[in-house]
């Protein structure tokens, strides 16, 4: 497989050029000014190019919620937002804490072959919050074990369950919020287990990446916790960084206040965010109805995080990718997330002066539940790109 893409302003962590990109076998294989190869050529027209995104959290509903969502489905929408690789949590039906359930979505979503899957594997077995003796027959294959929508409520299951993380090599990802007083108060919720887990954390030395932070005294913490040299992560989401509570819409950890969105965005600026995760979470209509917490969110993170970060706010193309492809490939482990030689040919190709309303009847995922709906947002992914064969086209 060999695509030369020409024309196009090419965009990464670090560059920022006009020039041309050849793929060769999957893999950037050349890069440079007025490249000729007999292959296919697609021309950028001016457009610009970045690495593909790479989704830390995201939700295909596969198995037993494929009414929501299902790999097809989700993968379809995950090229559409500009993502080749996305890290699936463990919370379907049966819950994944097998090396069955794992092998079953990796195989399904390499069958369909739109995206690179890596499934997550619960930390406790079947979500239920006591056992974590499944984690002893999970293979290398497995890079993240997580309680997503849930978290672990017993800090003696949490403190041995990252042992065993810290002995297989496993990183952690820490859903936080304390079921006990949720009810009552989400922000106290949410900042106790953050310091809980970053205090277990540092006392066991495990890796741990802390999603979907909207509070600003959780990622104080956080920051600390890094200034001190724990080997601690995190991600941030869209909505948490665009949106007020005045939304009202249902999400898990709720959409918080204007002074929470300042500082996360400010935290992004000073590097303390290492990465944008969608938590895309499709719901069907009458699921949303009930009141399930959730966005579709997959299809228009990077116009919103390009139209809340960079337009409004300053931030530069850079760091955006920095935090959407480069960052969240390099937690994930994978050879991808920059535009150099030597990398996966996974790219996506972008119109940033185009401005377009969200409109969910467009979704390529089966969930239309967005609070994104009826906003204009720049940004649009024209083609997006995995290992040199187009996976996406936008219809002009």
């Amino acid at each position: 497989m060999e695509l030369l893409i020409k024309n196009a302003k090419v965009v990464d962590s670090s560059q920022n050029f006009q020039g041309d990109v050849y793929i060769k076998d999957g893999v950037i294989n050349e890069i440079g000014i007025d490249l000729h190869k007999q292959c296919q050529v697609l021309d950028a027209k001016g457009n610009t190019l970045t690495p593909a995104f790479v989704d830390l959290h995201a939700h295909f509903r596969d198995p037993g919620y494929t009414y929501k969502e299902d790999i097809f489905t989700g993968s379809s929408a995950a090229v559409k937002g500009g993502y080749t690789t996305v890290n699936l949590m463990a919370n379907t039906n049966p819950v994944c804490s097998s090396m069955d359930m794992v092998n079953y979505v990796v195989g399904k979503g390499n069958k369909i072959g739109l995206v690179d899957i890596n499934q997550v594997v619960s930390i406790t077995e079947g979500l239920r919050g006591e056992s974590f003796k499944h984690l002893e027959a999970i293979d290398k294959s497995v890079k993240f074990i997580s309680d997503d929508g849930r978290g672990v409520q017993d800090s003696n299951t949490m403190l041995n369950a990252m042992v065993k993380a810290k002995e297989k090599g496993l990183t952690i990802i820490a859903h936080e919020e304390n079921e006990d007083i949720k009810d009552c108060d989400t922000r106290l919720a949410e900042n106790l287990m953050t310091w809980r887990d970053l205090t277990l954390a540092k006392v066991t030395g495990v890796k741990l990446h802390v999603t979907h932070v909207s509070t600003k005294e959780a990622l104080k913490d956080i920051i600390e916790a890094k200034k001190s040299g724990l080997e601690v992560t995190c991600d941030v989401t869209p909505h948490h960084i665009a949106l007020t509570k005045k939304e009202d819409y249902k999400v898990n950890p709720p959409l918080r206040e204007k002074e929470d969105i300042d500082f996360l965005i400010e935290a992004i600026k000073n590097n303390y965010v290492d990465a944008i995760g969608t938590d895309h979470a499709p719901h069907s209509k009458e699921d949303k109805e009930k009141g399930a917490n959730g966005i579709s969110g997959i299809e228009t993170a990077f116009s919103v995080c390009y139209t809340k970060l960079v337009k409004e706010k300053g931030l530069s193309l850079n760091k955006l990718v920095e935090i959407m492809s480069k960052n969240p490939a390099k937690i994930m482990g994978v050879n991808k997330g920059e535009v150099k030689i030597g990398y996966k040919g996974d790219l996506v190709l972008i119109d940033l002066n185009k401005k377009y309303t969200v409109d969910c009847r467009n979704f390529k995922s089966k969930g239309k539940n967005s609070p994104f709906q009826g906003k204009e947002v720049f940004g649009e992914i024209i083609n997006t790109i995995k290992e040199g064969k187009i996976v996406y086209s936008r219809e002009d």
